[in-house]
């Protein structure tokens, strides 16, 4: 059983309309199908959702929700930045599930928001202009808003957990096995199992940029350790990727002790075992 609940079409960075979303999910044998274009966020930034836009996103897809029904089953979503204070999960009841994700951690050197999922290059000059280079700290107030988010908004499926790893890619910063970072991610692992969140594992990763899935797959074998309930997702921005590099994320997960992924079917989240 295929299903995809992280995708982004044109309402936000995503290529492709809504419609053609579905119908790429339909091409490659999904079972249900999830639209969760980046919400709108109080500032500027070259990604979100617009928030004039919002209202004709949740008419068409509820449009093609009802075109489409003997297909395939559509849920409308968003992929929610936590913003601490000021936007999270809560702020879209209209939903029928959101990704909660953290994009930003405080503000860099020019008093704007700090993209943690951007260019490397601004990140690394963040990074060495107000921490003066020290990537524990960054990582502890990264890990320390995604455990504010699981805890006071808590999101159905929490998204590309360690996302921020990325930028190991461009200066390597420091090395997953490091005591510190592992206890920042259990410490996290132990808040969202308590809150009952869903981890995502999200593919864009590989297929993108060719690194390893978010999150490693030490921390997938240690999710299954404390029961912590998975889906696989691509965060997909285009229609053909929509099941890019699944083959990896099940042959992880699979290796991790998993048997089962958590779906939303049928209007609800239930558990199926893994294919």
């Amino acid at each position: 059983m295929l299903t995809n609940y992280h995708s982004h079409s044109h309402y936000c960075d995503g290529k492709g309309s809504l419609e053609e979303q579905v119908q790429g999910a339909i091409a490659q044998g999904l079972r249900a199908f999830g639209f969760s274009s980046h919400c709108p966020v109080p500032f500027v930034n070259q990604w979100s959702m617009k928030a004039e836009r919002l209202a004709d996103y949740l008419r068409q897809t509820a449009v093609l929700k009802e075109k489409y029904k003997d297909q395939i089953e559509l849920y409308v979503g968003l992929e929610v930045d936590f913003l601490p204070n000021q936007l999270g999960t809560s702020d879209f009841p209209m939903l029928d599930y959101c990704v909660g994700s953290v994009h930003y951690v405080e503000l860099n050197q020019f008093g704007q928001p700090w993209e943690i999922d951007g260019s490397s290059v601004e990140f690394l000059a963040c990074l060495d202009t107000l921490y003066d280079g020290n990537i524990q700290v960054a990582l502890e107030k990264y890990y320390g808003i995604i455990r504010q988010m699981v805890e006071t908004d808590t999101p159905p499926i929490v998204g590309h957990l360690d996302k921020i790893k990325m930028h190991n890619d461009a200066r390597p910063l420091f090395e997953e096995s490091e005591e510190w970072y592992v206890a920042l991610v259990e410490d996290t692992l132990e808040v969202i199992k308590k809150a009952g969140c869903i981890v995502e594992i999200n593919t864009r990763g590989n297929y993108k940029r060719g690194l390893e899935l978010y999150p490693s797959p030490w921390i997938i074998a240690r999710m299954n350790e404390l029961h912590i309930p998975i889906c696989i997702n691509s965060d997909s921005h285009r229609p053909e990727e929509i099941t890019a590099s699944f083959p990896l994320a099940f042959e992880a997960v699979r290796a991790a002790g998993y048997t089962h992924q958590r779906v939303l079917l049928e209007g609800k989240w239930q558990d199926v075992e893994l294919n």
